[in-house]
């Protein structure tokens, strides 16, 4: 009996360390518009590639900023996404650039991109509806509280 604890064990610590690759529960205060957003952060492949997949739900003040290594043009889509959101486009300085919004969920392949249109660093999505009902606009700026760690 024994001898089969230690591969269960390690098998489990891999797959809570592949978890964790993929998702990142631990939130972030980020201030936009004057208005306080919980969000997770994306900063490697792995959570980049999954980002808000396989949810049922997103609290109003809640989200997920996608953060990349360079600013450059990014395209995201809704694969596996059963929510609607708004995407929200940051260049280096945090200046929002450009939006995509109520973007309905990807229920056949292929499925539509949603390109930023310009360089960007920086991509939060929120629940659907969220800009329109705050009046977020471009040229708006967001802070975060603590720091972003590597980005990879």
């Amino acid at each position: 009996m024994k001898r089969y604890l230690i591969p269960l064990a390690l098998a489990l610590l891999a797959g809570a360390c592949s978890a964790a690759q993929t998702r990142n529960d631990a939130t972030h205060e980020l201030d936009l518009h004057g208005h306080t957003f919980q969000v997770e952060l994306a900063t490697n492949d792995a959570q980049r590639e999954h980002g808000l997949m396989d949810r049922s739900s997103l609290a109003p003040d809640h989200g997920m900023l996608f953060v990349f290594a360079y600013d450059a043009p990014q395209s995201f889509w809704m694969k596996n996404t059963l929510i609607p959101l708004d995407m929200l486009f940051f260049d280096k300085d945090r200046k929002l650039v450009s939006l995509q919004l109520d973007v309905p969920p990807c229920k056949a392949d292929p499925c539509p991109q949603y390109p930023s249109g310009k360089p960007v660093m920086y991509v939060l999505e929120l629940a659907a509806g969220t800009v329109a009902q705050l009046g977020i606009t471009t040229g708006d700026r967001f802070s975060l509280k603590g720091r972003i760690g590597p980005v990879h």
